[in-house]
C-alpha cells in the first residue's frame, strides 16, 4: 500500500509540475508570492484526527496534511504549516496570514461569503460517538432531543451549529478539541459526541477499549472543501486542477483509506 500510495504521489507531481511551471510566469498575488518566498503557508486546526492532527511531540499528520504537503510539492515549495483554533482560519485567509486552509472544514454558503472554496473532495455527514447503545439506535433527532443529553462539539464548527438547532433541548457542550470530546464521552461527562463521519470512524479506530458506538446516520450533507483567498480566480483555477488530477489518479481514495479505513464519500 505504501509504495502504491508513492507511486500515485508521484504520478500527481509530475503531470502538475507542468501547470505549475505555467502559472509561476504568471502575474497572480497568491501563486506568485508563494512561488517567491518558496513557502505555502497552511492554516489547519490540528485537532481532527486522522483529518488533521498534532501527535505527543507536535507533529502533525492526517489526511489533510497529506494533501496539502502534495500541493506543496506540486508547486515546489515548502510547506509552513500554522495551528489556530478553528473558528480563527477563515479570518486568518482573509487578513492573509495563511494562504489556504484544510482542515476539514465543511463548504457552506455562509463561509463561502468570506472566501472561496474548491471542492468537495470528500462528502461527509454528522453522526454521534457515544458508549450509550439506545442513543446509539435512535433514528430520529427528536428522541434525543430532551434535557438529559449532553453533547460535545468542537467550538465554531458546523457541529456546533447542528447541534444547537436539532437539539434544542439538550446540553450542547463545546469543546477546543475533538481529542477533548472523546475523552469526555469515554469519562461519561457527556452522553455522546457530534462530529463529522471521518472523524467519528477514526475515534472509534482509535479507541478500540472504550466501549464506544456511533449512530452512522449522516445525519445532513457535508461538502468537504479547500478554503482560499477570495477574488484569486488563478489560485482557485490552479487549485480546482491539482483536486482533479488526485481524483482521477485515486489518489484520494488512497489517503482516505490510509487515515480512515475507508474509502472517500461519494462526491
Amino acid at each position: 500500500m505504501a509504495r502504491f500510495y508513492r507511486l500515485f504521489v508521484l504520478s500527481t507531481i509530475m503531470f502538475l509540475g507542468v501547470v505549475t511551471n505555467v502559472f509561476a510566469g504568471m502575474d497572480s498575488s497568491t501563486l506568485e508570492r508563494i512561488q517567491k518566498s518558496g513557502q505555502l503557508v497552511l492554516g489547519t486546526s490540528g485537532n481532527m484526527p486522522s483529518m488533521t492532527q498534532l501527535d505527543a511531540d507536535g507533529n502533525l499528520s492526517g489526511f489533510d496534511i497529506d494533501m496539502a504537503n502534495m500541493m506543496a510539492g506540486v508547486m515546489g515549495v515548502e510547506l509552513v504549516t500554522k495551528v489556530m483554533p478553528f473558528g480563527e482560519l477563515i479570518p486568518a485567509i482573509k487578513e492573509g496570514k495563511v494562504d489556504v486552509v484544510i482542515s476539514n472544514m465543511t463548504i457552506t454558503p455562509k463561509r463561502n461569503l468570506e472566501v472561496a472554496f474548491v471542492g468537495p473532495y470528500m462528502i461527509s455527514g454528522k453522526c454521534i460517538v457515544t458508549k450509550n447503545e439506545t442513543l446509539a439506535q435512535e433514528e430520529a433527532p427528536e428522541s434525543m432531543n430532551i434535557p438529559e443529553t449532553s453533547l460535545a462539539v468542537l467550538k465554531g464548527s458546523t457541529s456546533e451549529d447542528v447541534a444547537r438547532q436539532l437539539y434544542v433541548n439538550a446540553k450542547v457542550v463545546t469543546v477546543d478539541s475533538l481529542l477533548d470530546a472523546a475523552e469526555m464521552v469515554k469519562n461519561d461527562e457527556v452522553s455522546g459526541m457530534l462530529a463529522d463521519y471521518p472523524i467519528c470512524a477514526a475515534t472509534l479506530k482509535a479507541n478500540p477499549e472504550a466501549g464506544f458506538v456511533t449512530l452512522f446516520s449522516l445525519l445532513t450533507y457535508e461538502p468537504i472543501g479547500i478554503a482560499l483567498p477570495a477574488n484569486d480566480a488563478q489560485f482557485i483555477n490552479w487549485t480546482q486542477n491539482f483536486l482533479h488530477r488526485l481524483d482521477g489518479t485515486d489518489t484520494l481514495t488512497i489517503l482516505s483509506e490510509r487515515w480512515l479505513g475507508m474509502g472517500v464519500l461519494e462526491r
